[in-house]
């Protein structure tokens, strides 16, 4: 942003036309001994010099598309076409607000429209909701619309322990209240037809992830089937990554009720945490308890094709106090983002980067896997992230790959398990996307055998 300050005349108009005579004024009603804090500044500095000053102190951080990164987690390191970014800084969507007004909004609803579009042909469900604000909040609202389509009388919530820790946790902020018992992710060693086993006719929903937390691949087929058997309403909930859908049976084709998942990997970038976008699709029978707003595709009085807001039914300016979601002005810019990052890609893009990410992904937990003192466990298949254990706690490891002793190049290393899982101590969650070339992936391989050799690590 431009910053153009005000001359002196200026600044003297304004006060004149607001009746004060200087600045200070304006501070009367704050007391005076919090007005103006002594700051402690250094001697001013010309422009040119600020901006080397900023410059030196950017490039002490790091840089994640120019480091070695095998942190995943739920934010992901992927490539993002320039075209992502040129569409969605273009004035009339980096300023547009919520799409009230059909008449003015046309191309918003568009883009909202086609980007519902494509969130249900990734996930193969019916309908689609434009947006959540992560995929944490999607997951939370998931269970709230479970239990408003049971008109609030079904309460208990069953939900694996391989769904994101962090989705775990906004799930029972967000549910604070409503005397909702969430159980099933009290231990690791549930499974999923544990899970199943619980269900009974006071369950609303079932939970699960595909691909998991820990990034492997679980059979869901006969899922929706196995739920129904113990009880014929209960719903299942499944939170998914989408680039893994440009290769693997998407939900909507084993049964799921409710499809959600994290959006940040379609085009956004890491961007220091957010902002991000949680994407929700869910059955048509379902669509009035789903929270969001949904735009549809109409014609007016002439004939023409338009798009307007269809339903909105939970949120604030249709129900005001009465809303059940707090969704209102949502992640709007980033749905257009993942709606041009998808259009770029399309089809058979979208299953190459899939491949690409499960293909290096492999390579790499090949090479792991031979090394003295490290191991990958081969039980489970996976996509692009894997266990590894290590021969030494995970957060020591990753410190010394941070500090680039090897090659002089830091190494950003994988997720340290063992702080949502005690039971995994010295195991890291490593992930690999398309960005992780050969040569990374080798230099990542010899700093790792460094410590099995440190360790006299073996099988």
């Amino acid at each position: 942003m431009v910053y153009i300050p005000h001359t002196a005349e200026e600044r003297r108009q304004m006060l004149e036309a607001i009746g004060v005579a200087d600045v200070e004024d304006l501070f009367v009603d704050v007391p005076e001994q919090y007005r103006f804090p002594s700051l402690n500044l250094p001697p001013s500095r010309s422009e040119m010099e600020i901006m080397g000053e900023l410059q030196k102190l950017a490039e002490t951080n790091l840089n994640a598309n120019r480091t070695p990164t095998f942190l995943g987690a739920g934010a992901y390191r992927h490539w993002v076409p320039s075209v992502v970014d040129y569409v969605i800084s273009r004035g009339e969507f980096a300023t547009a607000y919520t799409p009230y007004q059909a008449e003015i909004s046309q191309g918003t609803l568009q883009a909202i429209f086609e980007y519902q579009s494509l969130i249900c042909d990734l996930t193969a469900m019916e309908v689609a909701n434009a947006s959540h604000y992560d995929g944490a909040t999607a997951t939370a609202e998931a269970v709230i619309h479970a239990y408003n389509i049971f008109r609030k009388k079904r309460r208990k919530i069953l939900i694996a322990p391989t769904v994101h820790p962090h989705y775990r946790a906004v799930v029972r902020t967000y549910t604070q209240g409503m005397d909702l018992e969430i159980i099933g992710d009290e231990t690791l060693e549930t499974s999923i037809s544990d899970l199943v086993a619980q269900v009974d006719s006071e369950t609303a929903c079932v939970i699960v992830q595909s691909p998991n937390f820990l990034g492997q691949l679980e059979s869901l087929d006969g899922l929706t089937e196995a739920i129904r058997e113990r009880d014929s309403r209960t719903l299942l909930v499944v939170v998914t990554n989408p680039i893994s859908l440009g290769l693997l049976k998407p939900p909507g084709d084993y049964g799921a009720d409710i499809v959600v998942g994290e959006g940040q990997p379609l085009g956004l970038g890491l961007n220091f945490g957010g902002p991000y976008l949680g994407f929700y699709t869910t059955r048509m029978k379902y669509v009035r308890q789903m929270a969001g707003r949904l735009v549809g595709k109409t014609t007016d009085v002439e004939g023409k094709v338009g798009y307007v807001m269809t339903l909105t039914t939970r949120e604030q300016p249709i129900r005001r106090d009465k809303a059940t979601s707090n969704i209102c002005s949502n992640q709007g810019l980033m749905a257009l983002a993942a709606t041009v990052y998808l259009s770029t890609l399309g089809k058979q893009g979208l299953r190459q980067l899939a491949e690409l990410n499960y293909h290096k992904a492999h390579y790499a937990a090949q090479k792991i896997n031979d090394l003295p003192g490290f191991a990958v466990p081969s039980a489970q298949p996976f996509f692009n992230e894997f266990i590894v254990h290590c021969p030494m706690p995970v957060a020591q490891l990753n410190q010394v790959l941070l500090e680039g002793e090897f090659d002089n190049t830091p190494i950003l290393g994988g997720y340290d398990l063992s702080q949502d899982y005690p039971e995994l101590a010295n195991r890291m969650l490593v992930a690999v996307t398309e960005m992780n070339t050969q040569a990374e992936i080798d230099l990542f391989v010899i700093a790792l055998a460094a410590f099995g050799d440190q360790q006299g690590g073996t099988r």
